[in-house]
């Protein structure tokens, strides 16, 4: 059974950080391409980041140089350390995992950023 599970979320002020986690099971991993997406009410889900199974990493224009995505296919996990956070910033964040035509996906973490 595919297990995908976010974690980290949570209340943050402007110009704070957050670790979000994503524990995953039932799919190998390591020859899968994993990021992150995000929901802002209201709003379609965006992109946020991926890293592939060759550790190239891109990332949405508003998150670069905030954000860094990272993997560690020993433990079958991926992570999101997000720095100086913005009220924009504030989703519902999901982890996910594609390839061979198969994409899967977490039920999100909630990320809000508020004085």
């Amino acid at each position: 059974q595919v297990q995908l599970v976010e974690s980290g979320g949570g209340l943050v002020q402007p110009g704070g950080t957050l670790r979000l986690s994503c524990a995953t099971s039932g799919f190998k991993f390591d020859v899968y391409d994993v990021g992150w997406y995000r929901q802002a009410p209201g709003k379609q889900r965006e992109f946020v980041a991926e890293i592939n199974n060759i550790g190239r990493s891109p990332y949405e224009d508003s998150v670069k140089g905030r954000f860094t995505v990272s993997r560690d296919d020993a433990k079958s996990s991926l992570y999101l350390q997000m720095d100086n956070l913005k009220p924009e910033d504030t989703a519902i964040y999901y982890c996910s995992g594609s390839a061979y035509g198969n994409n899967y996906w977490g039920r999100g973490t909630q990320v809000t950023v508020s004085s």
